[in-house]
């Protein structure tokens, strides 16, 4: 190798190391702010809402909620199963 090409490569290195990282939007939990509905286990159109097709419960990473409002999530949605208003899976 020459001093010309290691010196190149060098810079591309220290330039792709300056580069900002891709900037990721922070997600927001959407029963925290204001004017958002109540988790409730009546209101079967939510709940379904942060299930699965396959009638699994949705992660908190993937559906931006956070924990605390994830348990409460849960809980609403076992009690709704539990009184057959929404259905544990769906074949």
């Amino acid at each position: 190798m020459t001093t010309q090409q290691t010196s190149s490569s060098q810079a591309t290195a220290r330039a792709a190391a300056t580069r900002r990282p891709f900037f990721r939007r922070r997600k927001t939990c959407p029963f925290s702010s204001s004017g958002s509905p109540a988790i409730d286990y009546k209101n079967t159109r939510l709940l379904l809402r942060y299930t699965s097709e396959k009638g699994k419960i949705v992660p908190s990473r993937i559906s931006s909620v956070s924990a605390k409002k994830q348990r409460e999530l849960a809980v609403a949605i076992k009690r709704a199963r539990f009184l057959a208003l929404i259905p544990y899976s769906v074949m």
